[in-house]
């Protein structure tokens, strides 16, 4: 089998702009695809819902995984891709959806992870890749 090199997340097409035009550096999400990932591997970023396809990519710089996915905004403050508000509507929204029987037995929180980037670029041309790329993301491999 071949070894694993990076991995590729779906992002919507509005908020790509933000590594490559506002400078920021972390992608957070909830923890998915982790356990094989390690700091200088590449994350390829799969803009999906409009004009799809990879449309860049970056280094994993560090790999922080935490429960309480605001915590990330104490230490990496606006680098962040998205704004506190973003990912407060987003858990309030996935707490609405969790079924009441999974809220009676306190079912645990999901932990979210964070991938701090660098040498982020964007490629000149939308790539379209050989297989869907899930909302968990896909393992790239040499």
């Amino acid at each position: 089998m071949n070894e694993i090199t990076g991995v590729a997340f779906p992002v919507s097409k509005r908020y790509t702009n933000r590594f490559f035009d506002d400078g920021r550096t972390v992608f957070i999400k909830p923890a998915t695809l982790f356990k094989k990932l390690r700091r200088g591997m590449k994350l390829v970023l799969y803009q999906s819902h409009e004009d799809t396809g990879y449309v860049g990519e970056a280094r994993i710089k560090r790999i922080i995984i935490m429960d309480d996915p605001l915590a990330f905004f104490d230490t990496f403050g606006d680098a962040v891709f998205l704004t506190k508000e973003e990912v407060t509507a987003y858990v309030e929204d996935r707490e609405r959806l969790q079924g009441q029987r999974a809220k009676r037995r306190g079912a645990k929180k999901k932990a979210w992870i964070a991938l701090e980037l660098e040498d982020i670029r964007r490629y000149e041309t939308i790539r379209k890749p050989d297989r869907f790329v899930p909302a968990g993301g896909k393992y790239l491999r040499e």
